[in-house]
C-alpha cells in the first residue's frame, strides 16, 4: 500500500460506506437514478480535467464518457436536480486551479477510483458504462498516475474524498 493510500484510507473507507455506494455496488440502481448521479458528476470531472490539462497532469478524460452515459440513460425533457455539493466542489476546484499538486490529488481520488472500484461498479450499473471503459490498459494508467503522487497530497485528497462522500449523501436525499 502506498503512503498516500494509507494517509487517506479512513476518508476513502468513509466514502465507500455510504448507502448510495452500496446501491451502486448492489446492482439495483435504476437508470434514472444512475443518470442523475452522472448528471451531477459530469460538471465536476469536466472542470477538474480542464484544469489538469492546463498543467499537463491528465492521462485520461472521463467527462466525455460520463456525458455519453448520461445521454444514453436520461429520457426526460427536464434535467435531473443539481446537487448543492456540485457547486461547492467546483468552487473548490476554482480555488486550487493554479496548484498542480492539489489538482493531482483530485485526479488520484477520482480517476484511481474509476480505474479500481469502478471496474466492479461497471458490471452492476445500467447502460453501456463508458465511464469505466478506458482506451489504455487500466494497469498502465494507474502506474502513470502513481508516478505523479507524493505524501504531500494527502490533505487535498482527503478533501476530495469528503466531497465525494457529501455527494453520495446528497444522492440519498433524492428518491
Amino acid at each position: 500500500m502506498s503512503s498516500l493510500k494509507e494517509l487517506t484510507w479512513e476518508h476513502h473507507k468513509n466514502a465507500e460506506r455510504q448507502e448510495f455506494v452500496k446501491e451502486l455496488i448492489g446492482g439495483t440502481i435504476s437508470k434514472e437514478r444512475y443518470a442523475t448521479f452522472l448528471f451531477n458528476l459530469h460538471p465536476q470531472y469536466n472542470l477538474l480535467e480542464a484544469f489538469a490539462m492546463i498543467h499537463s497532469i491528465l492521462d485520461t478524460r472521463r467527462a466525455p464518457a460520463i456525458h455519453e452515459d448520461y445521454q444514453e440513460l436520461w429520457n426526460s425533457d427536464t434535467q435531473p436536480p443539481l446537487l448543492p455539493v456540485v457547486k461547492e466542489y467546483m468552487d473548490h476546484l476554482l480555488s486550487i486551479k493554479e496548484d498542480p499538486a492539489k489538482l493531482m490529488a483530485h485526479i488520484y481520488v477520482r480517476h484511481m477510483g474509476d480505474l479500481s472500484g469502478g471496474q466492479m461498479i461497471a458490471k452492476r450499473i445500467p447502460g453501456e458504462g463508458r465511464l469505466y471503459k478506458f482506451e489504455e490498459e487500466v494497469s498502465v494508467l494507474k502506474d502513470r498516475i502513481r508516478t505523479r503522487l507524493d505524501d504531500s497530497m494527502a490533505d487535498e485528497a482527503k478533501i476530495c474524498f469528503d466531497f465525494a462522500t457529501k455527494m453520495f449523501q446528497q444522492m440519498m436525499d433524492i428518491k
